[in-house]
């Protein structure tokens, strides 16, 4: 299945899920957040929400500093 990833396309095994999106791109466990098809997906319901075939996937990470 192919997905659009922070703008780059990417191949991914069917059935992905955005917690497995995510893992893909980032090892940070907090303030990370993800929006599919430009609607923001919840923490809780990461494991649980299937990606299909073309989905935009944006995950962001929050960046500390000045």
């Amino acid at each position: 299945m192919k997905l659009l990833i922070n703008g780059s396309p990417h191949d991914v095994p069917d059935g992905m899920t955005v917690a497995q999106a995510v893992q893909t791109l980032t090892t940070a466990t907090t303030g990370v957040a993800v929006a599919v098809n430009d609607e923001v997906v919840t923490r809780g319901s990461w494991e649980t929400t299937a990606l299909r075939d073309s989905d935009r996937v944006e995950v962001l990470t929050a960046v500390q500093g000045g």
